[in-house]
């Protein structure tokens, strides 16, 4: 499976697609997940680190959330990057409905 982006793909561009591909994942606890970590975590991540994302971006939105959300069955390799996820996870689209 292809995960990285086009030959000469500037990084600007890449966290770019990569943004967009957290924000339109398909279940909206992941768009609000994976896009407020995109949005303050992707520009500092090294090149390295934003493979490991690509890859997490491949797998399913309901495995990630599991991850995500219990820790439990994550993919040999991206423990370090699901640690990110997870703390900047917390308090990320688990509010209450105090919105009446």
């Amino acid at each position: 499976m292809e995960l990285a982006g086009p030959p000469g793909e500037s990084r600007e561009t890449r966290l770019r697609r990569l943004h967009m591909r957290s924000i339109r994942r398909g279940i909206r606890e992941m768009d609000l997940i994976l896009g407020a970590f995109a949005r303050e975590q992707l520009p500092g991540l090294s090149e390295s680190r934003l493979d490991e994302y690509e890859r997490l971006l491949a797998e399913s939105d309901h495995d990630i959330y599991r991850w995500v959300t219990t820790g439990e069955g994550e993919p040999e390799g991206l423990e370090a990057l699901m640690a990110l996820v997870r703390k900047g996870a917390e308090g990320v689209g688990t509010s209450s409905s105090s919105e009446a």
